[in-house]
Protein backbone atom coordinates (compact mmCIF):
# COMPACT_ATOMS: atom_id res chain seq x y z
CA UNK A 1 0.00 0.00 0.00
CA UNK A 2 1.35 3.33 -1.09
CA UNK A 3 0.84 6.29 1.42
CA UNK A 4 1.55 10.26 0.87
CA UNK A 5 3.55 11.29 3.14
CA UNK A 6 6.79 13.48 3.70
CA UNK A 7 8.70 10.86 3.23
CA UNK A 8 7.58 9.32 -0.24
CA UNK A 9 7.66 13.58 -1.01
CA UNK A 10 11.76 13.49 0.26
CA UNK A 11 12.27 10.20 -1.87
CA UNK A 12 10.95 12.19 -5.04
CA UNK A 13 13.82 12.92 -7.50
CA UNK A 14 11.50 16.53 -8.64
CA UNK A 15 11.45 17.41 -5.08
CA UNK A 16 15.21 15.84 -3.97
CA UNK A 17 16.86 18.53 -6.96
CA UNK A 18 14.95 21.66 -5.14
CA UNK A 19 15.51 20.81 -1.30
CA UNK A 20 19.18 21.59 -1.83
CA UNK A 21 20.52 24.31 0.49
CA UNK A 22 17.34 23.96 2.47
CA UNK A 23 16.85 21.77 5.67
CA UNK A 24 14.18 19.40 4.30
CA UNK A 25 11.43 20.97 7.38
CA UNK A 26 12.07 24.08 5.90
CA UNK A 27 11.79 23.27 2.57
CA UNK A 28 8.30 21.23 3.17
CA UNK A 29 7.42 24.66 4.42
CA UNK A 30 7.95 26.71 1.27
CA UNK A 31 5.76 23.78 -0.72
CA UNK A 32 3.03 25.24 -2.40
CA UNK A 33 2.01 22.54 -4.97
CA UNK A 34 2.66 18.48 -4.94
CA UNK A 35 2.32 16.77 -7.92
CA UNK A 36 1.43 13.08 -6.90
CA UNK A 37 -0.89 11.70 -9.96
CA UNK A 38 -0.61 8.55 -11.06
CA UNK A 39 1.80 7.20 -8.46
CA UNK A 40 -0.60 4.23 -7.39
CA UNK A 41 -1.16 6.23 -3.79
CA UNK A 42 -4.42 4.48 -1.61
CA UNK A 43 -3.49 6.91 1.16
CA UNK A 44 -3.45 10.32 2.51
CA UNK A 45 -0.75 10.39 5.28
CA UNK A 46 0.80 12.99 7.27
CA UNK A 47 1.55 16.45 5.09
CA UNK A 48 0.71 18.71 8.06
CA UNK A 49 4.66 20.24 7.55
CA UNK A 50 3.31 21.03 4.17
CA UNK A 51 1.18 24.73 5.91
CA UNK A 52 1.82 26.87 2.69
CA UNK A 53 0.06 24.15 0.17
CA UNK A 54 -2.38 25.53 -2.21
CA UNK A 55 -2.50 23.02 -4.80
CA UNK A 56 -2.80 19.45 -4.01
CA UNK A 57 -2.70 16.64 -7.68
CA UNK A 58 -3.90 13.64 -6.31
CA UNK A 59 -5.64 12.14 -9.56
CA UNK A 60 -5.50 9.09 -11.42
CA UNK A 61 -4.69 7.13 -7.80
CA UNK A 62 -6.55 4.50 -5.76
CA UNK A 63 -7.49 6.26 -2.53
CA UNK A 64 -10.48 5.46 -0.92
CA UNK A 65 -10.84 7.94 1.58
CA UNK A 66 -10.52 11.52 2.04
CA UNK A 67 -8.56 12.25 5.31
CA UNK A 68 -5.44 14.28 7.00
CA UNK A 69 -6.48 17.37 4.82
CA UNK A 70 -7.36 19.21 7.86
CA UNK A 71 -3.43 21.28 8.16
CA UNK A 72 -4.16 22.55 4.61
CA UNK A 73 -5.56 25.70 5.62
CA UNK A 74 -4.53 27.46 2.61
CA UNK A 75 -5.37 24.94 -0.14
CA UNK A 76 -6.77 26.78 -2.94
CA UNK A 77 -7.12 23.68 -5.17
CA UNK A 78 -7.98 19.62 -4.97
CA UNK A 79 -7.41 17.27 -7.56
CA UNK A 80 -8.94 13.93 -6.50
CA UNK A 81 -10.52 12.82 -9.97
CA UNK A 82 -10.14 9.05 -10.66
CA UNK A 83 -9.33 7.20 -7.76
CA UNK A 84 -12.15 4.98 -5.57
CA UNK A 85 -13.18 7.61 -2.75
CA UNK A 86 -17.07 6.79 -2.09
CA UNK A 87 -17.69 10.15 0.89
CA UNK A 88 -16.87 13.39 0.54
CA UNK A 89 -15.66 13.77 4.02
CA UNK A 90 -13.27 16.17 6.08
CA UNK A 91 -13.00 18.98 3.87
CA UNK A 92 -14.36 21.90 6.49
CA UNK A 93 -11.48 22.79 7.64
CA UNK A 94 -10.47 23.92 3.73
CA UNK A 95 -12.45 27.34 4.06
CA UNK A 96 -10.32 28.92 1.36
CA UNK A 97 -10.61 26.00 -1.47
CA UNK A 98 -11.93 27.12 -4.85
CA UNK A 99 -11.69 24.42 -6.98
CA UNK A 100 -12.78 20.67 -6.51
CA UNK A 101 -12.31 17.67 -8.42
CA UNK A 102 -14.17 14.44 -7.75
CA UNK A 103 -15.19 13.53 -10.81
CA UNK A 104 -14.76 9.08 -11.67
CA UNK A 105 -14.94 8.46 -8.24
CA UNK A 106 -17.97 6.27 -6.32
CA UNK A 107 -19.83 9.14 -4.63
CA UNK A 108 -23.12 8.84 -4.69
CA UNK A 109 -24.20 11.79 -2.23
CA UNK A 110 -22.29 15.33 -2.97
CA UNK A 111 -22.13 16.22 1.06
CA UNK A 112 -19.80 17.47 3.44
CA UNK A 113 -19.16 21.10 2.13
CA UNK A 114 -21.30 23.24 4.25
CA UNK A 115 -18.43 25.12 5.22
CA UNK A 116 -16.68 25.42 1.85
CA UNK A 117 -18.14 28.83 1.46
CA UNK A 118 -15.23 30.18 -0.75
CA UNK A 119 -15.56 27.06 -3.56
CA UNK A 120 -16.55 28.72 -7.21
CA UNK A 121 -16.25 25.05 -8.84
CA UNK A 122 -17.62 21.42 -8.45
CA UNK A 123 -16.75 18.69 -10.77
CA UNK A 124 -18.36 15.15 -9.79
CA UNK A 125 -19.14 14.06 -13.31
CA UNK A 126 -18.33 9.94 -13.96
CA UNK A 127 -19.29 8.60 -10.81
CA UNK A 128 -18.78 4.65 -11.18
CA UNK A 129 -22.71 4.10 -9.64
CA UNK A 130 -24.22 0.80 -9.27
CA UNK A 131 -26.82 0.30 -11.82
CA UNK A 132 -29.75 1.92 -11.45
CA UNK A 133 -28.35 4.45 -9.36
CA UNK A 134 -28.43 8.29 -9.54
CA UNK A 135 -26.14 11.11 -8.28
CA UNK A 136 -27.76 13.14 -5.45
CA UNK A 137 -27.08 16.30 -4.07
CA UNK A 138 -27.55 16.80 0.34
CA UNK A 139 -29.61 20.28 0.48
CA UNK A 140 -27.36 21.72 3.23
CA UNK A 141 -24.61 21.54 1.07
CA UNK A 142 -26.63 23.01 -1.76
CA UNK A 143 -27.73 25.66 0.18
CA UNK A 144 -24.21 26.71 1.69
CA UNK A 145 -22.79 26.94 -1.93
CA UNK A 146 -25.61 29.40 -3.08
CA UNK A 147 -23.89 32.33 -3.26
CA UNK A 148 -20.33 31.18 -4.27
CA UNK A 149 -20.37 28.35 -6.40
CA UNK A 150 -20.01 29.67 -10.70
CA UNK A 151 -19.11 25.88 -11.84
CA UNK A 152 -20.68 22.48 -11.96
CA UNK A 153 -19.77 19.68 -13.95
CA UNK A 154 -22.41 16.76 -13.10
CA UNK A 155 -22.08 14.89 -17.18
CA UNK A 156 -23.02 11.23 -17.05
CA UNK A 157 -24.46 10.42 -13.72
CA UNK A 158 -27.84 9.15 -14.10
CA UNK A 159 -29.87 12.65 -13.30
CA UNK A 160 -33.31 12.68 -14.07
CA UNK A 161 -33.79 15.82 -12.22
CA UNK A 162 -32.40 19.14 -11.28
CA UNK A 163 -34.96 21.14 -9.56
CA UNK A 164 -32.59 21.22 -6.16
CA UNK A 165 -30.17 22.74 -7.58
CA UNK A 166 -31.62 25.99 -8.71
CA UNK A 167 -30.82 27.38 -5.29
CA UNK A 168 -27.49 27.99 -7.03
CA UNK A 169 -27.97 31.46 -7.84
CA UNK A 170 -24.47 32.13 -9.10
CA UNK A 171 -23.85 29.47 -11.63
CA UNK A 172 -22.11 30.24 -14.87
CA UNK A 173 -21.49 27.13 -16.65
CA UNK A 174 -23.21 24.29 -15.99
CA UNK A 175 -22.32 21.24 -17.89
CA UNK A 176 -24.83 17.74 -17.17
CA UNK A 177 -24.81 16.05 -20.34
CA UNK A 178 -25.55 12.46 -21.05
CA UNK A 179 -28.20 12.15 -17.78
CA UNK A 180 -31.63 11.22 -18.12
CA UNK A 181 -33.74 14.99 -18.46
CA UNK A 182 -36.34 14.91 -20.14
CA UNK A 183 -38.74 17.46 -19.02
CA UNK A 184 -38.21 20.73 -20.53
CA UNK A 185 -40.43 22.86 -18.46
CA UNK A 186 -38.22 21.99 -15.35
CA UNK A 187 -35.42 23.15 -16.96
CA UNK A 188 -37.14 26.64 -18.17
CA UNK A 189 -37.92 26.93 -14.55
CA UNK A 190 -34.91 25.89 -12.99
CA UNK A 191 -32.68 28.24 -15.37
CA UNK A 192 -34.55 31.08 -14.76
CA UNK A 193 -33.18 31.25 -11.25
CA UNK A 194 -29.73 31.85 -13.04
CA UNK A 195 -29.62 35.19 -14.64
CA UNK A 196 -25.59 34.89 -14.96
CA UNK A 197 -25.36 31.60 -16.91
CA UNK A 198 -23.35 31.97 -19.98
CA UNK A 199 -21.90 28.26 -20.67
CA UNK A 200 -23.95 25.02 -20.86
CA UNK A 201 -23.74 21.67 -21.87
CA UNK A 202 -26.94 19.26 -22.01
CA UNK A 203 -26.26 16.98 -24.75
CA UNK A 204 -26.84 13.10 -24.57
CA UNK A 205 -30.12 13.94 -22.68
CA UNK A 206 -33.99 12.95 -23.71
CA UNK A 207 -34.21 16.71 -23.45
CA UNK A 208 -32.96 17.84 -26.83
CA UNK A 209 -34.73 15.50 -28.77
CA UNK A 210 -37.54 18.07 -28.02
CA UNK A 211 -38.79 19.91 -31.28
CA UNK A 212 -37.98 23.76 -29.45
CA UNK A 213 -35.29 22.21 -27.17
CA UNK A 214 -32.76 25.40 -28.30
CA UNK A 215 -34.90 27.97 -28.79
CA UNK A 216 -37.05 27.52 -25.40
CA UNK A 217 -33.89 27.81 -23.56
CA UNK A 218 -32.10 30.12 -25.17
CA UNK A 219 -35.19 32.25 -24.25
CA UNK A 220 -35.04 31.47 -20.82
CA UNK A 221 -31.13 31.87 -20.37
CA UNK A 222 -30.76 35.40 -21.37
CA UNK A 223 -26.83 35.53 -20.75
CA UNK A 224 -25.98 32.36 -22.80
CA UNK A 225 -23.32 32.61 -25.17
CA UNK A 226 -23.06 28.89 -25.91
CA UNK A 227 -25.41 25.37 -25.60
CA UNK A 228 -24.07 22.23 -26.43
CA UNK A 229 -20.95 23.37 -27.46
CA UNK A 230 -22.81 25.44 -30.51
CA UNK A 231 -22.28 29.83 -30.07
CA UNK A 232 -25.43 31.63 -29.71
CA UNK A 233 -25.02 35.16 -32.00
CA UNK A 234 -27.04 38.18 -30.37
CA UNK A 235 -29.09 38.21 -33.66
CA UNK A 236 -31.11 34.80 -33.13
CA UNK A 237 -31.40 35.42 -29.52
CA UNK A 238 -32.87 38.91 -29.87
CA UNK A 239 -34.91 37.37 -32.92
CA UNK A 240 -35.94 34.50 -30.39
CA UNK A 241 -37.14 36.37 -27.18
CA UNK A 242 -39.21 38.95 -29.61
CA UNK A 243 -40.73 36.26 -31.01
CA UNK A 244 -41.40 34.85 -27.60
CA UNK A 245 -42.61 38.00 -26.33
CA UNK A 246 -45.14 38.35 -29.37
CA UNK A 247 -46.29 35.03 -29.34
CA UNK A 248 -47.25 35.13 -25.55
CA UNK A 249 -48.61 38.50 -25.76
CA UNK A 250 -50.67 37.48 -28.29
CA UNK A 251 -51.96 34.37 -25.91
CA UNK A 252 -53.17 36.80 -23.59
CA UNK A 253 -54.82 38.84 -25.73
CA UNK A 254 -56.96 35.27 -26.97
CA UNK A 255 -57.61 34.45 -23.14
CA UNK A 256 -58.49 38.03 -22.64
CA UNK A 257 -61.05 37.95 -24.95
CA UNK A 258 -62.07 34.28 -24.54
CA UNK A 259 -62.60 35.45 -21.34
CA UNK A 260 -65.29 38.31 -22.10
CA UNK A 261 -67.66 36.25 -24.46
CA UNK A 262 -67.63 33.62 -22.13
CA UNK A 263 -71.34 34.42 -21.15
CA UNK A 264 -73.44 35.66 -24.40
CA UNK A 265 -74.78 39.09 -24.50
CA UNK A 266 -78.03 37.68 -24.55
CA UNK A 267 -78.05 35.61 -21.85
CA UNK A 268 -76.65 38.83 -19.82
CA UNK A 269 -78.69 41.05 -20.70
CA UNK A 270 -82.18 38.67 -19.57
CA UNK A 271 -80.69 38.16 -16.56
CA UNK A 272 -79.47 41.90 -16.06
CA UNK A 273 -83.19 42.78 -17.18
CA UNK A 274 -84.44 41.00 -14.19
CA UNK A 275 -86.88 38.82 -16.07
CA UNK A 276 -87.83 35.40 -14.23
CA UNK A 277 -86.74 32.76 -15.87
CA UNK A 278 -90.13 30.44 -16.84
CA UNK A 279 -90.19 26.46 -16.85
CA UNK A 280 -88.29 25.57 -20.24
CA UNK A 281 -87.03 29.20 -20.09
CA UNK A 282 -83.40 28.11 -19.37
CA UNK A 283 -82.97 25.46 -21.12
CA UNK A 284 -84.21 27.49 -24.68
CA UNK A 285 -81.74 29.92 -23.55
CA UNK A 286 -79.01 27.38 -23.05
CA UNK A 287 -79.68 26.01 -26.17
CA UNK A 288 -78.85 29.63 -28.21
CA UNK A 289 -75.91 29.56 -26.19
CA UNK A 290 -73.98 26.73 -26.77
CA UNK A 291 -73.70 26.84 -30.90
CA UNK A 292 -71.61 30.29 -29.76
CA UNK A 293 -69.69 28.37 -27.01
CA UNK A 294 -68.71 25.58 -29.61
CA UNK A 295 -67.89 28.41 -32.71
CA UNK A 296 -65.69 30.41 -29.92
CA UNK A 297 -63.76 27.20 -29.06
CA UNK A 298 -63.18 25.82 -32.03
CA UNK A 299 -62.01 29.38 -33.03
CA UNK A 300 -59.81 29.30 -30.02
CA UNK A 301 -58.40 25.53 -30.95
CA UNK A 302 -57.34 27.11 -34.32
CA UNK A 303 -55.83 30.03 -33.48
Amino acid sequence: MVHLTVDLIAKSRKHFKKKRGLSFPEYLKTLTHLHFSNKNIEHIGDLSMCTNLTVLYLYDNNITYIGNLSFASNLTHLYMQNNSITHVDNLHNLQNLSKLYLGGNRIAVVEGLEQLHQLKELHVENQRLTPGEKLLFDPRTLDSLAESLCVLNINNNNIDDIRDLAVLKELQHFSAADNKLCSIEELEDVFSHWPQLFLMDLSGNPVCKNPKYRDRLITVCTSLEALDGREINDLTREFLINWKASREAKKKKIISMMSGALIPYSLTNEFNMGQDLQPGHSHAIMQRWKPQQSLRTEKFQFL
